[in-house]
């Protein structure tokens, strides 16, 4: 690409209109912005009709309206068809909370610039002191949906999956499902969990947690009901998918056998064990050592595989295999 990437802001608008109005001023002030989108998703206080009253004529500030709220994810998406629809090579999502300073846009696509990844998002955990402004209940409940991304999305090294600070490149864009992508607070993980399939290569660029006292409109009780099936389907699906139907390695041979051991093993140690204390008799030693057998030989095959899983993580950016084909 000899000319300058184009980069595009995309801005979705729920309940976001004290802030706004300032996160497009700031936008625009970046001399490597294009265009800013504002998505304005049904808003009750709305923020779209402040921003174009801020920006009447603008020719580098578009309002988008959805009719019906469609959650973050649908307006993260309609703004990004809106921007890479009209030749943008990177599209920036970025809060209108103002939570998300325009100011760090500059690192978060710098490794997209530099062809080193697809697709980059902010990471509040990188440092403690990025830490200080984070109420302690989001703090947990991030750290844990981090562990249960990994297996989820198999990137292994990102942490933070809720973190919506993100820059997304053009081919990576393509490589999206957008019909099936989830439309509301799952929007994030589930990003993650298709460029995984895509072999999109996906860095984390540290940024500070930024609040202004407003309470979350991220339901704790909804998060833990929600999002568990959520991550399990999709854990299952990566690992159909990428073991059994794109390839088949030593990490598919060990799934193949170690899950159905753990689950005999297990099956059988807890059959034997109650049969055996209904006539009140010890467990023979070898019924004992064959379900320890079992058991030990499909927990060391399972470590094994998300071993391999961990070593083998997207690290070949998608804009390198897309100028190299044929």
């Amino acid at each position: 690409m000899n000319r300058a990437p184009v980069v595009d802001i995309v801005i979705p608008c729920f309940r976001v209109q004290r802030h706004v109005v300032e996160v497009v001023r700031q936008s625009l002030a970046l001399a490597f912005v294009r265009a800013v989108v504002v998505v304005d998703d049904a808003c009750p206080e709305h923020s779209g009709q402040a921003v174009e009253a801020a920006f009447a004529g603008h020719a580098r500030v578009t309002v988008l309206r959805h009719e019906t709220n469609q959650g973050v994810g649908g307006a993260v998406l309609s703004g990004y068809r809106q921007a890479f629809g009209n030749g943008a090579d990177i599209a920036v999502k970025v809060d209108g909370d103002g939570q998300m300073p325009p100011e760090r846009i500059a690192k978060l696509i710098a490794p997209l610039l530099r062809k080193h990844a697809d697709y980059t998002k902010g990471n509040r955990f990188y440092s403690p002191k990025h830490l200080s402004g984070m109420p302690k209940m989001r703090l947990f409940g991030n750290a844990m949906l981090s562990l249960v991304n990994k297996f989820s999305s198999g990137y292994w090294s990102v942490i933070d999956p809720t973190n919506g600070f993100t820059a997304l490149s053009r081919v990576a864009y393509l490589q999206l499902d957008g019909d099936t992508l989830a439309r509301r607070y799952f929007f994030e993980s589930d990003m993650l969990y298709q460029l995984g399939i895509a072999n999109a290569v996906v860095q984390d660029v540290p940024m500070p947690a930024v609040y202004h006292g407003e309470p979350s409109s991220l339901n704790i009780t909804r998060v833990a009901l929600e999002f568990p099936p959520q991550y399990l389907k999709r854990f299952i699906k990566r690992i159909g998918f990428r073991y059994f139907l794109r390839e088949f390695n030593i990490a598919s041979l060990e799934i193949m056998l170690g899950v159905p051991a753990l689950l005999a093993g297990l099956g059988f140690g807890i059959y034997e064990w109650i049969s055996h204390m209904r006539h009140d008799e010890l467990t023979p030693a070898g019924t004992t050592m064959i379900v320890g057998l079992l058991i030990l030989m499909g927990f060391q095959m399972i470590l094994s595989a998300i071993n391999y899983d961990v070593v083998h993580e997207p690290d070949r950016p998608l804009i390198q295999q897309d100028e190299t084909s044929p």
